[in-house]
């Protein structure tokens, strides 16, 4: 690959990686990012650090656990004094450009990158009916066709991205250029356009639980799903809530397709990388659940696309384990820039390459969660065809043979038959992580971002004064009768 590269980097938010054409989704149109895949490299079992917006992005950005940075919920926020990999861009030579959504907490609205040509979108939303506490299910109920500020909000970081790229075109390049484009969808409340709501409610179907399932599930899932009221969603409200998820993922692709046609036409299109991820994922009504926040591949696990035709291996599935906090080092490596120190991520350049091998790749992603809705905290450990989910205050963990069981359904964390491979696993994820610590860690921020939330809302009058925030229009959310 040349040196130096530019780099799009395209992140939406809560993108299940089972829903693409590309990886043998037989609804979803997702043309754009399956030609992206063709073009170049796709790996198939990539990780979030943490299935939730906040402490994802930011272990996204620095390459390190959420026990590292003490960012595990979204109310926590990143310390301006951890380097993130656009800081090491940005010492490389990078023009380092945001567009959207990061969802950074606090006054930091950087964090490496030089400026924001549209800024994230505002808590202050026409009233989204979206999942809070205890309600995750909200965001199904409401389900169905119709629109929100978040599809504006998308639409409107696309056209700002374009006019970027296009005025890029017409200026005299002196340094490469590094490009973040954060999208907010599919992002629940699922409400999508009509068009495309109408396009999947009568093609898909409704995920079904095997008999039993409920008796052999490990308690901190069956809490998990009282507490976001799951099992009381009906087969209906299922179906409409999965075709309007379909509906807003081809939105997204026909969003990221106008950025990708634009780019296409500048002079430095065929000398742009272009990478494709999300935050984490979305159930979406495997395991008949929804949201992120649980270990499940629905939710911790991630698209990730690698594109540069002529410069990056075209058509290739890697199905080695991999973590978004992979992204950061690569992008250095691929810049020529200092090596990030002290992460825990790992460089996919040599996956990249034409022929290119890893060899004695890691083979190993970590996830956490740091507590939400009455949930202890837990770690995942995936390490090539095994998965082990520790949860604090429980004895045994879950256990899954990805290999033979890739959806998830026989948890073997009780099998005296794998307690080799369990005990390994559970010594693992747990040598430098500890339950308690987080819960006294989280403890301390939540009261610091008490204080610290009550001073932004006094210090900050009016939206004016907030340059970093998008305000929605008017009329901007349509719902759907409920």
């Amino acid at each position: 690959m040349a040196d130096s590269p530019n780099i799009l980097l395209i992140m939406s938010d809560q993108h299940s990686p089972h829903f693409l054409g590309c990886a043998s989704d037989e609804f979803v149109r997702t043309p754009t990012l399956d030609q992206l895949a063709a073009q170049g490299v796709r790996f198939t079992n990539n990780h979030c650090g943490n299935p939730l917006c906040v402490p994802s992005r930011m272990t996204f950005l620095t390459s390190r656990h959420s026990s590292d940075i003490r960012v595990w919920t979204n109310r926590c926020r990143l310390q301006s004094e951890i380097p993130t990999f656009v800081h090491h861009l940005a010492n490389a030579g990078y023009e380092t450009t945001l567009c959207g959504r990061m969802h950074f907490n606090g006054a930091d609205q950087r964090h490496g990158f030089e400026r924001r040509i549209i800024g994230d979108i505002s808590p202050q939303l026409g009233h989204i009916p979206t999942s809070t506490a205890g309600q995750t299910a909200a965001g199904v109920r409401v389900a169905g066709p119709g629109r929100t500020a978040y599809s504006r909000y998308d639409e409107d970081v696309t056209q700002v991205a374009c006019q970027f790229l296009e005025s890029l075109d017409k200026q005299p390049r002196e340094r490469p250029f590094f490009m973040t484009v954060g999208y907010v969808l599919p992002h629940c409340p699922f409400i999508a356009p009509k068009q495309l709501f109408d396009e999947y409610i009568d093609k898909i179907s409704v995920p079904q639980l095997p008999q039993g399932y409920h008796d052999s599930l490990h308690p901190f899932m069956k809490a998990w799903r009282e507490h976001r009221q799951v099992d009381e969603l009906t087969d209906e409200q299922v179906r409409i809530a999965r075709a309007a998820y379909y509906g807003l993922v081809t939105f997204m692709d026909e969003l990221i397709g106008k950025i990708v046609s634009t780019l296409a036409d500048t002079h430095f299109g065929k000398d742009t990388l272009i990478i494709y991820t999300s935050d984490h994922g979305e159930m979406a009504g495997e395991h008949r659940m929804w949201w992120k926040s649980s270990f499940y591949q629905g939710s911790v696990g991630v698209p990730l696309i690698f594109s540069l035709p002529g410069q990056v291996a075209e058509g290739r599935t890697i199905p080695e384990t991999t973590s978004l906090l992979d992204i950061g080092p690569t992008l250095v490596d691929l810049a020529g820039g200092e090596p990030m120190f002290g992460v825990r991520g790992r460089s996919l350049k040599r996956f990249l390459c034409q022929n290119g091998e890893a060899a004695n790749w890691h083979n190993t992603a970590f996830a956490e969660l740091g507590g939400l809705q009455n949930d202890p905290p837990a770690r995942m450990i995936r390490r090539g065809q095994w998965k082990l989910n520790q949860y604090h205050g429980h004895n045994l963990p879950q256990l899954f043979n990805l290999e033979t069981d890739p959806d998830e359904w026989n948890d073997l964390g009780a099998d005296s038959a794998y307690s080799t491979v369990r005990d390994e696993l559970c010594d693992e994820v747990c040598a430098d992580w500890s339950g308690d610590t987080v819960l006294r860690a989280l403890e301390t921020a939540q009261n610091d971002s008490k204080v610290l939330e009550d001073f932004s809302r006094k210090a900050r009058k009016s939206t004016e004064d907030a340059p970093d925030l998008w305000t929605a229009p008017d009329g901007c959310n349509i719902f759907p009768e409920v």
